[in-house]
This record gives C-alpha cells, sequence and structure tokens, in this order.
C-alpha cells in the first residue's frame, strides 16, 4: 500500500474585481513534486471551521499577495503602503492561532512571512524604498524566476543546515518587509542592506518563513526546491 501523502492547506487569494478563488501554480507544483497534496482552503473567518479544516491536515502554507492593514501592527497608513485585503489578514490571523496551537508546521513565503510577523507582534516597512536609507532594489522587474540578490545565512540556523552554504542568491518581489521582528522569531537570512529574509520559530516542530519565492523557481534552482521538499517531510 502507498503512503499516504501529507496534506497541505493553501491560503486563497481573490483579486480586487474578482469572485475567482485562485494561487499561483507553483505553490502547488511544488508540493507536489516534494510529496505532498495541496488543499486549497476556502475563504472564511470562523475561527471554529478553520480549525477543523486545519485539523485534518498535515501542514499549511501562508502564500504571497497584497499588503497588510498597517493598524494591525498599529500604525497609520502611509500613502506608499499599497493595496490591502482585511478579509484575508483577518483569516490569516485566525489560521495561524489554530495552526499553532495545533503545531501544525507552517510555511510561511512572501505577504505569508510578514503575516507571521505581524501575529507574533512584529512591525512592517510599508515601503522599504521611501522608509529604509541605503536599501537595494526589493521589488525586481520580470521576469522574477531567476535570482536578484543574494541572502546571508546565518550559522546554526536550520536553513544553513538546509542549504550548507552561506550565502545563496534569491529572487525578491516586494516592497515591504520586516522592521520589528515578532516575539519568539529568529533570524536564519538577511540580505546586503539588513532586511530580513527568514526566519524560524525555534520552540514550533516546522514553521518558516522566507520573503522571497521559491514557488517561482518551478523547481529549476535546488536550493529552493529544498525549502518545500524539508516543509513537505516535517508535515509527514
Amino acid at each position: 500500500m502507498n503512503e499516504r501523502k501529507p496534506r497541505i492547506a493553501v491560503i486563497p487569494q481573490i483579486y480586487p474585481g474578482s469572485d475567482n478563488i485562485v494561487t499561483r501554480p507553483g505553490y502547488m507544483t511544488e508540493i507536489q513534486a516534494a510529496g505532498g497534496l495541496p488543499m486549497l482552503l476556502p475563504p472564511t473567518e470562523d475561527i471554529e471551521d478553520l480549525k477543523a479544516l486545519l485539523s485534518s491536515v498535515d501542514g499549511l502554507l501562508m502564500t504571497g499577495g497584497q499588503d497588510l492593514e498597517p493598524a494591525l501592527y498599529g500604525e497609520e497608513t502611509l500613502p506608499s503602503c499599497g493595496m490591502t485585503q482585511p478579509w484575508r489578514d483577518r483569516m490569516e490571523m485566525l489560521a495561524l492561532e489554530a495552526a499553532l496551537e495545533l503545531d501544525l508546521p507552517v510555511f510561511c513565503i512572501c505577504r505569508g512571512f510578514q503575516t507571521l510577523n505581524v501575529y507574533l507582534g512584529g512591525s512592517l516597512y510599508q515601503d522599504i524604498p521611501s522608509q529604509k536609507d541605503f536599501s537595494i532594489i526589493h521589488s525586481m522587474p520580470q521576469p522574477t524566476n531567476r535570482i536578484w540578490h543574494q541572502v546571508s545565512v546565518k550559522e546554526g540556523t536550520p536553513l544553513y543546515d538546509l542549504w550548507q552554504e552561506p550565502v545563496v542568491g534569491v529572487n525578491s518581489c516586494h516592497h515591504q518587509g520586516v522592521k520589528r521582528l515578532g516575539r519568539g522569531l529568529v533570524v536564519m537570512a538577511e540580505a546586503p542592506d539588513g532586511i530580513i529574509e527568514s526566519f524560524y520559530m525555534p520552540d514550533k516542530r516546522f514553521v518558516w518563513g522566507v520573503q522571497w519565492h521559491p514557488e517561482l523557481f518551478y523547481g529549476a534552482d535546488p536550493h529552493h526546491r529544498a525549502l518545500f521538499e524539508a516543509f513537505v517531510k516535517a508535515c509527514r
């Protein structure tokens, strides 16, 4: 009998002006390539429904998308802040609450990375170019399935153990970033300008976040496929 594939709940996205529930195909294909079974969650703000859904899966993938509402971290919205999706903010905060309570493996990408930081009491640069001096360009031009800048990986972290390299190239598709680190998070990698690019929760089975988009490499870069492999392995 074949081993049951780990079931991975994937946070959905609804584009403004559309009723379509969508996700980037790379999230699904990378989970499948790593041996998992991705399942798109329905949009809901019902905590009991989310607890029921997440108790039936083996992991949670927090995906990319629009900016978070600055009120979530106690700030007024700046003109440079992009479009927000308050319903998604509420859903994701509840999903994280349920997943962490269940000690599910959680992998957070880009917006998901920022959401976890805010959930844990951290804050964000609403717009890196206008709020941080001497920053590199973090919002790369198309195509985005290529290396754009390097990150320095901290020795002694799970990411260093996975990659076994102190410097690795990543893509970069964001204009916001971590300003104040959330409680319980430990930095695993930083950009050359000091922007936090990866962190994890050492007191959890597997809660990792990356600011870049490993799903956009579609398996062409072994470093980024290894992230999904580590996540799915933790879900088994």
